[in-house]
């Protein structure tokens, strides 16, 4: 069941902003390799390392950019709103409605595995207190404020310049779980209304068969939307 923090997030973040950062953090990971691979000569491990520093780099510049595009907007001067606290990273803040999320970007050891902290990430997280999860004797429950969210993404281990997985997450103020992770698939399958779609019907075949017994001299009902027998059009006329 979605919550107002997935449906918030998924009113900033709109469906076209996050099909361009998939592609291109994707296009960037492989830039990263093949720039690495045909132009360093180093041997495999140096070359490794260096394409893990190049990728995020290239990967954040881009970010940046494509966010730019969709009207996302640097933090001014780098300072969290609200607060005193500076972030070294690109940091987009979207807003609705008055409310903002702020966007940043971080790399996972593997799927579901919350990034390693750093300033940056700390300071972001701090805004998310109000979300965690707490005694509410006031009765008021989270208040919804900024909220600062990830793009986050985890490389595949078995194919260089290849990337595993990509998902939209938002950190607990303690920095110790995920409140919310949803793999872009399901991120945009909800934005598409995958999901939202009512059931399709029943095929007639498939319909519960009802426990009551039918006499052998009574012919079973056929529903009108089956398959009209021949010559049922003429009897009927």
């Amino acid at each position: 069941m979605p919550t107002p923090i997935h449906q918030l997030l998924r009113r900033a973040f709109e469906k076209e902003l996050i099909l361009d950062l998939e592609d291109r953090v994707r296009a960037e990971a492989v830039k990263a390799f093949e720039m690495v691979r045909d132009r360093s000569g180093l041997d495999k491990k140096r070359a490794r390392e260096l394409e893990g520093q190049a990728r995020f780099r290239m990967m954040e510049q881009g970010f940046q950019e494509v966010c730019a595009l969709h009207n996302g907007k640097l933090l001014d001067g780098g300072i969290i709103p609200n607060t005193e606290l500076k972030v070294f990273q690109p940091f987009m803040r979207f807003e609705v409605d008055g409310r903002g999320v702020i966007l940043g970007l971080a790399a996972m050891p593997d799927r579901k595995v919350v990034p390693i902290k750093n300033m940056s990430r700390l300071a972001g997280v701090s805004i998310n207190y109000s979300l965690s999860p707490r005694l509410d004797f006031g009765g008021s429950g989270p208040k919804v404020g900024d909220v600062f969210a990830l793009l986050l993404i985890s490389r595949n281990r078995e194919k260089a310049g290849l990337l595993d997985e990509i998902a939209v997450g938002v950190i607990d103020s303690g920095y110790t779980s995920f409140l919310i992770y949803e793999p872009v698939e399901t991120f945009l399958a909800v934005h598409t209304g995958a999901q939202t779609e009512k059931p399709a019907a029943l095929p007639v075949a498939e319909r519960p068969k009802s426990s009551v017994t039918l006499r052998k001299d009574v012919k079973p009902f056929v529903p009108p939307e089956a398959p009209a027998r021949k010559g049922a059009d003429k009897k009927s006329g």
